[in-house]
């Protein structure tokens, strides 16, 4: 089983762990801005977080404003997310709404990545993944728990799970209330990638507990690293800049 999966032009589970920045504009001039931001940054992915963006619910004016940010970023490969509200979003979303933008924007052939929220149960994840892989298309299948950090047997379940329903890349973020907790997420990562072979895999804790999961998490298997350009989509994030020369110092470090 390869631990290497190719996003546009960009290997994850290959050397450094690769920087994604997220786009959290709230309209098609903010997020050409941020866009242009982007490609001054040390940026390997750009995440659409579709659902900060206001006109979100009109299909036509996503694509549009898709057409547009790619336009600016190139050859950057993107990761198109809506995450939903009891994942950490920001707006309610039906199921049919949710299922019918993915789908509408993975056969438009605009984007690299989808991120597909593992714990969608209303949606038919596995026709999604099935036209996502005939658009080659990657799936980023995601769990978030903004609230605590669920134990060592669970996070590896739903890692273990994203892989089996289809999953190009499985995700999870989690929120740490101490250091046992930050722990438990890192060896929980070693675990599935070593003791299972799956790979990669994107995993981190929130918040500040958390930073060090953002910064090291190729130690234990985790293979994207999310950074900040202006507004963070989650607790934690840092600036780009300062964490490319972190993440590589420890590359460097690692390899010795």
């Amino acid at each position: 089983m390869s631990r290497h999966v190719q996003i546009g032009k960009v290997t994850l589970g290959e050397g450094c762990p690769k920087i994604c920045v997220p786009l959290v504009g709230k309209d098609h001039e903010t997020l050409m801005r941020e866009a242009a931001i982007i490609t001054t940054l040390p940026a390997d992915l750009v995440e659409w977080r579709v659902d900060f963006f206001d006109g979100v619910s009109d299909e036509t004016q996503v694509l549009d404003t898709l057409k547009g940010i790619k336009g600016i970023l190139k050859d950057l490969p993107m990761i198109f997310t809506f995450r939903t509200l009891s994942e950490g979003g920001v707006r309610p979303f039906s199921p049919a709404a949710y299922e019918s933008l993915l789908r509408t924007v993975i056969e438009a052939g605009e984007i690299e990545a989808v991120d597909l929220e593992l714990f969608a149960e209303a949606v038919s994840k596995s026709s999604l993944v099935t036209l996502a892989r005939k658009k080659e298309v990657k799936v980023v299948m995601s769990s978030h728990d903004f609230h605590k950090t669920p134990s060592m047997d669970e996070i590896v379940s739903r890692l273990l799970r994203a892989r089996e329903e289809g999953a190009d890349i499985p995700k999870i973020a989690v929120m740490p209330g101490n250091a046992r907790d930050v722990g438990i997420l890192l060896e929980a990562t070693r675990i599935v990638k070593e003791d299972h072979g799956v790979g990669p895999l994107i995993t981190m804790a929130m918040g500040g507990l958390g930073l060090v999961t953002r910064l090291s998490g190729e130690i234990f298997g985790s293979s994207l690293t999310f950074g900040a350009a202006r507004e963070v989509s989650a607790p934690g994030q840092i600036d780009a800049v300062t964490l490319k020369k972190i993440i590589a110092l420890v590359h460097d470090s690692f390899e010795e």
